[in-house]
């Protein structure tokens, strides 16, 4: 079985961070699945203070992953981002889009534009 893929904690105290048994049972699977979705980039997820975690605002109040969230990080990996590159970058404050930043705009919109601006990285 390959190694979780997994950031440095490069986000600020102020995002919440879910521990990957709490993912689980919000997302209503086995924590199996929860890592078999970070090793297939569908989540990312961040090492902070030891704990294997993934940032609250990736899942939906209605126990989903944001939509768009999986193509946007297949998207930045193509155009070569480490994780750590992808979530300073989905976080970044950007005000050109609805909620301030890439991942509130994936979970405003579904991200049509977030991908599209993702994609021009690569170029």
């Amino acid at each position: 079985m390959s190694a979780i893929p997994s950031a440095g904690d490069v986000l600020g105290p102020e995002i919440e961070l879910l521990p990957l048994p709490d993912v689980a049972d919000h997302l209503g699977l086995p924590v199996t699945k929860v890592r078999q979705a970070l090793r297939d980039g569908h989540l990312l997820a961040v090492r902070r203070n030891g704990v294997l975690s993934v940032p609250r605002p990736f899942l939906t109040a209605d126990g989903q992953i944001v939509k768009g969230l999986p193509g946007t990080i297949t998207v930045l990996a193509d155009a070569g981002f480490a994780p750590d590159d992808m979530l300073r970058w989905l976080f970044e404050p950007d005000e050109t889009l609805p909620g301030g930043t890439p991942i509130e705009a994936l979970r405003a919109t579904g991200g049509r534009e977030v991908k599209r601006r993702a994609q021009a990285l690569a170029f």
